[in-house]
């Protein structure tokens, strides 16, 4: 059975940095590629970032572009998200994803399983 399980999340202040984590058991996760996606209050889930199986290929929305790094320890079976300078903009729930393949896609019908989200939120 797959789990992933989100944490990190938190308040902060605008311009503030936040880690999230990804805890990942179930799956070969060292042939997934990982994804971080977002959802606002009465907003579509949005794509954030997402890492390769071997983590040579990463993606970001341009809006978090120079902001946020994702990246990921397949020792640990750990998906990671460092945001910096965050703006009111970036508060969401954040969810982890995997997909059952090694290179990254945005599309979130791309993700095959999903955890339960971890909330960020950004005070000004």
């Amino acid at each position: 059975q797959v789990q992933l399980v989100e944490s990190g999340g938190g308040l902060v202040e605008v311009g503030d940095s936040l880690r999230l984590s990804c805890a990942a058991s179930g799956f070969a996760f060292s042939n997934s590629a990982m994804g971080w996606f977002r959802q606002a209050p009465g907003k579509e889930r949005e794509f954030v970032a997402a890492i390769s199986a071997s983590a040579r290929d990463t993606d970001y929305v341009d809006s978090v572009k120079g902001r946020f790094t994702i990246s990921r320890d397949n020792a640990k079976n750990m998906v990671y998200l460092q945001m910096n300078s965050l703006k009111p903009e970036d508060a969401a729930n954040y969810y982890c994803a995997l997909r059952t393949m090694s290179y990254i896609r945005r599309a979130s019908t791309q993700y095959h399983y999903w955890g339960q989200g971890t909330q960020v939120t950004v005070s000004s």
